[in-house]
């Protein structure tokens, strides 16, 4: 199974695909209508969207939501699934970080 998109014309089951644009990063990217936006920024090529606290990057493990390991912020709300959340037309998906702060950087906080 491929994370890649088939583009409709060549899809042998006939799908009649609506496009829809998402925003990650800054970057715009293409998906169709029915798609995660995990889905959609897999097919993109984009296999992390998060930073654990030891630096390593994240993004889908369990695919069912249940690891958060996907998540991200969307439109402004923090810690949202992407294998659960369908991608709408305009999402807004910024990267999110648990790497460890250092004292020198944060205040100490």
């Amino acid at each position: 199974m491929s994370s890649r998109l088939i583009p409709a014309g060549s899809d042998p089951v006939g799908r009649r695909d609506q496009p829809l644009a998402v925003t990650i990063d800054g970057i715009p990217i293409s998906g169709v209508r029915g798609q995660t936006l995990a889905a959609v920024l897999l097919a993109a090529d984009r296999t992390a969207w998060r930073t654990a606290p030891g630096g390593g990057g994240r993004g889908v493990f369990c695919g069912i939501g249940v690891c958060f390991d996907c998540v991200a912020t969307v439109n402004g709300v923090p810690d949202i699934r992407l294998c659960r959340r369908p991608a709408r037309d305009g999402d807004v998906v910024v990267t999110q970080s648990r790497e460890m702060c250092s004292p020198a950087t944060d205040g100490g906080v």
